[in-house]
């Protein structure tokens, strides 16, 4: 199943910083990307929040795949999941 992940920020903890973390995040998520489970990584241009396009069975499995990243682990980001089905509006073109 395509599922769609969009970062979201959680709340800062005074005095705790994600920068020891950034290394090893990118390392999971270059990991992801060569199972074949993260299909797809970019920022948004505005807020430069991550959105992720994933390989799954399930809303669950990508909450979980998701949860190894060491910014999710460590509470510093969490990701809206959206479960995507194929568009089926072109049956309205051409019929069933």
């Amino acid at each position: 199943m395509k599922i769609l992940a969009i970062e979201k920020d959680l709340p800062e903890t005074p005095g705790r910083s994600m920068q020891p973390f950034l290394a090893e995040e990118a390392h999971k998520a270059w990991d992801l990307v060569q199972g074949e489970i993260i299909r797809d990584i970019a920022f948004t241009r505005k807020d430069h929040r991550a959105v992720l396009t994933l390989e799954c069975r399930d809303e669950a499995e990508a909450e979980r795949v998701l949860g190894q990243l060491p910014l999710v682990r460590e509470g510093f980001i969490a990701f809206e999941i959206f479960g995507l089905q194929p568009y089926d509006g072109f049956a309205r073109l051409f019929g069933k």
